[in-house]
């Protein structure tokens, strides 16, 4: 009686799952990570190392950043230093993807374990662009820990155009921190010419700004993006919304 040997290889085939004809091995699906593989219960938040929708984040990749979020890819993933993808968004200066993980849910006011926000991130870079559409989406301008100030950064690194942004959406432009002083104090120390003089030249609100910031905070961040939906002229809705 003859003995049949099988190989390793064999072996695999046969384990294989087939389809009902028994001819072909039936491919596993692909779909959306699992969270249940990623959630962490002791943090209440999801957990992971970078991610793709990490890196696509940071280097500005639109494209694969609405592929991934199509194919279920959460958008508050965070890393064990607490960095999402809009932190990173934000941190590169990539609007369009600030603004795609926004729509799908990302949370502006997302913390790291360095106390930086993304409007903090987003005065890093000198993004103008970003730190206008995290704040037309609520973001807090009072920073959690005076560790991590966006308007002292922005000044600390001479972008102007971020200071502009946040004093007209009421950022307080002599907000002084014991190891740092005001921005003012900060942009002579690091000798931003432009900035000095443009702080230098803000003078306290005027009663138009002070009418816009207290029907802003009466609506709520919540109720920011219902302002287009008001029964109010054209006009005066890019005025509430700083357009």
């Amino acid at each position: 009686m003859e003995r049949r040997t099988c190989s390793a290889q064999d072996s695999t085939r046969d384990a294989a799952p087939r389809d009902r004809t028994g001819s072909k091995p039936l491919k596993k699906p692909r779909g959306p990570p699992d969270p249940r593989r990623l959630a962490n219960p002791l943090m209440g938040h999801i957990v992971s190392d970078r991610t793709p929708v990490h890196e696509a984040a940071i280097h500005g990749s639109l494209l694969s950043l609405r592929k991934l979020i199509s194919q279920g890819w959460p958008v508050n993933l965070i890393t064990a230093d607490h960095v999402s993808p809009l932190h990173e968004a934000c941190l590169g200066g990539h609007t369009s993807c600030a603004n795609i993980l926004l729509k799908h849910g990302a949370q502006v006011d997302s913390i790291t374990m360095d106390w930086h926000t993304p409007l903090f991130n987003a005065c890093v870079s000198g993004s103008q662009d970003c730190v206008n559409l995290l704040l037309q989406h609520g973001a807090s301008l009072c920073p959690v820990s005076d560790l991590a100030s966006p308007i002292h950064e922005a000044a600390k690194r001479g972008h102007m155009e971020c200071i502009e942004s946040l004093a007209v959406h009421g950022g307080d432009l002599d907000h002084d921190i014991h190891h740092l002083g005001t921005p003012l104090y900060l942009a002579c120390e690091k000798e931003q010419t432009d900035c000095v003089k443009k702080l230098l030249e803000s003078g306290p609100p005027s009663l138009m700004q002070l009418c816009r910031l207290r029907i802003r905070k009466y609506v709520g961040i919540q109720l920011h993006r219902k302002i287009t939906g008001l029964f109010l002229p054209e006009e005066v809705k890019q005025f509430l919304l700083h357009i």
